[in-house]
């Protein structure tokens, strides 16, 4: 997962790893936006499941503790964005199968495709 030197060099570090992880989550078949500011870099997968990194770590909330009434969290250090992409495709394979496309989109994306199954 190499990047372009001009590429890198212009690119703040937590970028450069939330795009790595874009790239690894890909290899899963799971499309993600990166997004920086302030410091840190955002790769959103699906509703309920944004990564954080600040280019030591990856992190996304992975549960609710209820005996606690706090959010839990799962980290995975950003030197390792194929296996952190493999945590988070898990997760958003969970999240996936509880929260479908809302009707809108459901009829969107049945609208655009075509008899042979393909999208147009």
């Amino acid at each position: 997962m190499s990047v372009p030197a001009e590429h890198a060099s212009m690119t703040p570090l937590p970028v450069l790893a939330a795009e790595r992880l874009q790239t690894a989550l890909k290899d899963h078949g799971i499309a993600a936006d990166v997004h920086d500011g302030y410091g840190l870099a955002l790769v959103s997968v699906w509703v309920g499941l944004v990564v954080w990194c600040d280019c030591d770590r990856y992190w996304w909330r992975a549960g609710w503790d209820i005996r606690r009434k706090s959010v839990v969290y799962a980290w995975h250090a950003a030197v390792e964005p194929v296996r952190a992409a493999r945590r988070v495709a898990f997760r958003y394979a969970e999240l996936h199968s509880n929260h479908s496309y809302s009707e809108v989109i459901a009829d969107l994306a049945s609208s655009t495709r075509c008899e042979d199954g393909s999208v147009r």
